[in-house]
C-alpha cells in the first residue's frame, strides 16, 4: 500500500509560481512511475507530468516549457515547479503512484490562478 499527500496548492496571481510536493509513504527507490495529474471543474482528469524510475520526464503539451516535475528518492517525495502559470492551469493537482501492483493516488491539491 502506497499513500500519497500532496501540498502547496494555493491561490497564486497569473504569472506567478508554485511548487507543488508529494510524500509517499514507501521508498520510491524502484517503485515505478510517479505523475502529476489535475482535473479542472466539468473536465477529466488528465496528465500533466511524469517521471520514470530511469529519470525521463514527459509533460502535456499545454505545460512544456512552464512546468518542471522532480523526484527525491531520499526524501521520498516528488515535486512539480509550475512556473508562468496562467488561469487554466486552475485545477485540483493529484499525485499518482504507477506500480506493478496498481496505481495510487493522493486526495489532491488545489491550484487556483487568478487576479
Amino acid at each position: 500500500q502506497v499513500q500519497l499527500v500532496e501540498s502547496g496548492g494555493v491561490l497564486v496571481q497569473p504569472g506567478g509560481s508554485l511548487r507543488l510536493s508529494c510524500a509517499a509513504s514507501v521508498s520510491l527507490f524502484g517503485i515505478g512511475t510517479m505523475g502529476w495529474y489535475r482535473q479542472a471543474p466539468g473536465k477529466e482528469r488528465e496528465l500533466v507530468a511524469s517521471i520514470t524510475i530511469g529519470g525521463r520526464k514527459d509533460y502535456a503539451d499545454s505545460v512544456k516549457g512552464r512546468f518542471t516535475i522532480s523526484r527525491d528518492n531520499a526524501l521520498n517525495t516528488v515535486y512539480l515547479q509550475m512556473n508562468s502559470l496562467k488561469p487554466e492551469d486552475t485545477a485540483v493537482y493529484y499525485c499518482n503512484c504507477r506500480t506493478v501492483r496498481g496505481d495510487y493516488w493522493g486526495k489532491g491539491t488545489l491550484v487556483t490562478v487568478s487576479s
